[in-house]
């Protein structure tokens, strides 16, 4: 919106609404007024019939002439006649209630409906008096009721509300086309004000304008006013004179700039297919941290593609190199999807962690789910393979989390960006029982904590791996258990409770319950041999139940 439609906006209002508040006290007063008057003439009627009608009634009485009806019908007859007298309204009605509920006397002739009867029926039984509204043939009317003992009248001296209210009407009609005038005149001085003020700006802008468009810093803007309006153009004149005078400046710093830019996106793309893109970017942050690792929990993967070496020995070298670099390349895409980082290849196996340099805080999660999306994108890869007419690639993924060292570690001509520490070596070596188990992947005992709410593990077996002395439990996980799985692994869990216990008879039966719903199963068929192994030569009494792995 325009400064000068801003202006009129604001202004407005403020002449405006003074206006409406005057008009409408002075029209709420003047309704009071003349509602007041309007009354008081309908009460003054009222007590005119009311008293003509006492007298008349005082006359039978004076006269001793009450039990005569003929004298009693010409008084009300009287009545009637000087209500008709009262009536200066072709609107207005008067009319009386009688004992039995009849209308007794009326000004004129009205076609009442039994709904208009039951009305005035109603409010005469209540004894209402005074100010009333309501509704008779169908049109809203004002009243003044009261009630003539003597006779045992219930009178209404009434008029139409539109007739009572027409003066109050007429004058709100009046003021709103008074406020409309003073407004629509308002409006068009403050346009008139308006584009005097707002001139010297508009100059402004359309200076401003040509130069955006031209570039030409030497246009100027005419001073009109000796005020601020004038200041401000002086003052726009002395800046686009000092931006001119900075313009070769400014561009050549401008330009400079780009080049760096320039060159420092050319180094951070050529650097990421080495280094992971966070990895760059908080370097360049923070150059003083390149050479400073910290100790801090990731999880990490392990992927190796299995017999590898007699799959290379069916492919030419060129053949061998393309399947690899498209391997590679669904494997990383799939990890970097799920905040992973690729730390190096290292033959045909992957190593991957998460949850550095930037923590999330689910990273155990994460790469179990990236073990998973490999395993989908592995099949994609084969029917590509396949194509080919090269052979389908087997992969094992090793899952592990703990305590690890991760930072720049090498020396200043040449560093990697990478973790090392005994976590690291076991999730390689829980690779390597994927082989063993028979599993796609194997996750350690602290992965599972950590996912085991939303991915379901079953126990393979207590291990002591190469190179570690503690034995470690080992599970494999599932995105979804199939029917015979979920009646078969709450049966397999009870069972190595019971072979860690040392009661290999009862675990021996669970494992056979196993092994029938899980044909093929590899761990139910390894856990049964050692219980009927052990149910006949019980292992000794520092027996632990972990198994020592000779190799990697």
């Amino acid at each position: 919106m325009s400064i000068r439609g801003k202006m009129i906006l604001i202004v407005l209002p403020l002449i405006v609404t003074p206006l409406l508040f005057t008009a409408l006290l002075t029209t709420l007063e003047a309704r009071n007024g003349i509602t007041t008057i309007a009354t008081d003439f309908l009460r003054f009627k009222m007590e005119q019939l009311v008293d003509y009608a006492d007298s008349q009634y005082r006359l039978l009485v004076n006269n001793d002439l009450l039990d005569n009806a003929e004298y009693v019908e010409a008084a009300e007859d009287a009545v009637e006649s000087f209500a008709r007298s009262l009536v200066r309204s072709p609107t207005e009605l008067i009319l009386a209630i009688g004992p039995a509920g009849d209308v007794t006397i009326r000004s004129e002739e009205v076609d009442w409906s039994e709904a208009d009867l039951r009305t005035l029926l109603r409010l005469a039984e209540n004894g209402r008096e005074g100010w009333i509204t309501l509704r008779l043939a169908g049109v809203e009317r004002v009243a003044q009721a009261a009630a003539f003992e003597p006779f045992g009248w219930w009178l209404l001296v009434t008029e139409r509300e539109e007739t009572f209210y027409r003066s109050i009407k007429r004058m709100y009609w009046q003021t709103g086309l008074v406020l409309s005038v003073a407004a629509v005149v308002s409006v068009l001085l403050l346009v008139v004000f308006s584009l005097y003020l707002v001139r010297p700006l508009r100059n402004v802008v359309g200076a401003m304008r040509e130069i955006i468009s031209t570039n030409d810093l030497t246009k100027k803007v005419e001073v009109l006013y000796r005020d601020e309006t004038g200041e401000l153009g002086h003052t726009f004149n002395l800046m686009t004179r000092q931006l001119e005078q900075a313009e070769g400046q400014v561009k050549g710093f401008a330009l400079q700039a780009v080049i760096a830019q320039h060159r420092e996106q050319k180094i951070k793309n050529v650097f990421q297919r080495y280094v992971p893109a966070d990895v760059i970017d908080q370097f360049v942050a923070n150059p003083e941290s390149a050479l400073v690792g910290e100790s801090r929990t990731l999880a990490l993967l392990f992927s190796d593609v299995r017999g590898f070496t007699s799959l290379s020995e069916k492919m030419m070298p060129d053949e061998v190199v393309e399947s690899l670099n498209r391997y590679f390349g669904m494997m990383v895409d799939v990890i970097m999807s799920r905040d992973g980082i690729v730390d190096k290849y290292m033959g045909d196996a992957v190593m991957a962690f998460f949850g550095a340099p930037v923590k999330r805080g689910n990273e155990a999660l994460q790469a179990v789910r990236s073990g998973f999306e490999m395993l989908e994108a592995l099949e994609e890869f084969n029917a590509w393979q396949a194509k080919k007419g090269r052979p389908p690639f087997r992969i094992g993924i090793g899952v592990n989390y703990g305590f690890v060292t991760v930072g720049n570690i090498g020396s200043e001509k040449k560093m990697d960006y990478t973790v090392i520490g005994d976590m690291v070596n076991l999730g390689s070596r829980l690779e390597g029982q994927t082989k063993v188990y028979r599993e796609s992947i194997i996750v350690s005992e602290s992965v599972t904590r950590y996912v085991e709410k939303e991915i379901p593990c079953r126990l393979l077996d207590r291990v002591a791996v190469k190179g570690r002395t503690d034995a470690v439990g080992i599970y494999a996980p599932r995105t979804r258990l199939s029917p015979a799985e979920q009646e078969a692994w709450p049966l397999h869990a009870r069972a190595m409770e019971l072979y860690y216990q040392r009661r290999f008879q009862e675990a021996d039966g669970l494992f056979q319950r196993v092994r029938e719903l899980l044909p093929g199963d590899y761990c139910s068929h390894e856990f049964l041999a050692r219980c009927r192994k052990y149910s006949e030569a019980p292992p000794p009494d520092d027996w632990k139940g972990a198994v020592v792995m000779q190799e990697k």
